[in-house]
């Protein structure tokens, strides 16, 4: 259990009155209340007595650190982990046509932004579909027709560019970064530019992970360069897939909090192009006139400015978008918005909502279980109970 002292403490209470453990555990009624809300934190000796009354070791009182993780837990199926390796079974068969495996990974993509319960479907997915790719790779590696073998190459890099976003979802930034990199491998094999664009704007979400924004902005801006030529053409899928480089860029901007620059970008330049390619999927981005505005939405929460967020979120409708994990992070954001604001009924009404949208990210996500401990500790009784049922069902407890 990864809550601190005071929740763990509500927690085991369970229904009975705090009043009365307060008094058996020899404390104030006042002084246990500040216990569970995290504002004391007991002796030894006091803490001895509270759990002898709870009927629990001390041990299953005692935090095991200080304070909450700040990366996600690493939740990656290890069969996928295995696969992505090269510990699958052999293959020793015949590699499976391009136009199978393409039917395949754009299936497991629909699920992957379609499906409330993605992370187990895609433990289920994956690993034979990474095996029978790469096995199709290594087949016609060395073929002469370049058709099947480019096709082969293409289908790699969108098996890739999901497995990178399950993977740094998972909490495997390692793992993210080297889908990313075979993903770029396979689109330069391939000489795709649109796929080598969307390498780049995978690649720049791996290093925003990572905690490196110079770096996403540098390969973000790089592939916006090199698609220069084909946006001037009239190429619309490569403007589109543009525009999505421009938010990796304002995304970078607003991590090292630049706020005015994100904005500015957000509004210039990656709006007008989205208001251009209208709302769409090109290469699985989501990139389009609702996916900036919620852009804009995350760079007012991550300034700090949870009214103006707030107000923005309320002229959007994610109802018709294709990715349920963008609208998922937006109840989140919003979410986070109320938090910001202490108004503890609004918090908990979106994660709630949230968890219904799509429980197993609920339970990946940092943010929100931060958000439910917060809950635990000073929300009403009524609330905080709810908070508690719901830390359960993430796995909290």
């Amino acid at each position: 259990m990864d809550l601190p002292i005071g929740a763990r403490v509500r927690h085991y209470r369970g229904t009975r009155q705090q009043a009365v453990v307060a008094g058996l555990a020899g404390v104030s009624a006042e002084y246990y209340s500040q216990i569970e809300r995290g504002l004391r934190i007991p002796t030894i000796a006091v803490l001895h007595r509270i759990a002898q009354e709870l009927g629990v070791p001390v041990a299953a009182l005692l935090a095991e650190g200080a304070a909450a993780a700040t990366t996600a837990p690493d939740t990656a199926a290890p069969s996928i982990a295995q696969a992505l390796m090269g510990y699958g079974p052999p293959r020793s068969t015949e590699p499976a046509e391009p136009g199978v495996l393409r039917e395949r990974v754009e299936a497991a993509w629909r699920s992957w932004q379609s499906s409330p319960t993605r992370f187990s479907d895609a433990a289920d997915i994956l690993p034979d579909l990474i095996a029978d790719t790469e096995h199709a790779v290594r087949a016609r590696r060395a073929g002469e027709d370049g058709g099947p073998r480019r096709e082969t190459l293409r289908v790699s890099a969108d098996l890739y560019f999901l497995l990178r976003s399950y993977l740094r979802r998972a909490g495997r930034t390692d793992l993210s970064m080297m889908a990313a990199d075979r993903a770029m491998r396979a689109a330069e094999d391939a000489d795709d530019p649109l796929r080598i664009a969307a390498a780049q704007w995978n690649l720049g979400h791996v290093l925003l992970a990572a905690a490196d924004p110079d770096a996403a902005e540098h390969v973000a801006m790089l592939g916006v360069d090199q698609l220069k030529p084909r946006v001037k053409a009239g190429d619309e899928d490569c403007a589109a897939m543009a525009g999505a480089l421009q938010l990796v860029s304002v995304i970078a901007s607003s991590r090292r909090k630049e706020w005015w620059i994100a904005r500015d970008r957000l509004q210039k330049v990656a709006a007008p192009a989205a208001k251009r390619a209208g709302e769409g999927n090109i290469m699985w981005t989501v990139f389009g006139p609702t996916n900036v505005a919620l852009h804009a939405v995350s760079i007012e929460m991550e300034a700090g400015e949870a009214g103006e967020a707030l107000h923005d979120a309320d002229q959007i409708d994610t109802s018709q978008l294709p990715s349920l994990e963008r609208t998922f992070t937006f109840l989140l954001e919003v979410a986070r918005c109320h938090d910001l604001r202490r108004e503890d009924p609004a918090v908990l009404l979106h994660l709630l909502q949230a968890e219904t949208l799509a429980p197993e990210d609920l339970a990946r996500a940092q943010p929100a279980r931060d958000m439910v401990v917060g809950l635990m500790r000073r929300a009403r009784a009524m609330q905080a109970r709810q908070a508690e049922q719901l830390a359960g069902r993430m796995g909290m407890l």
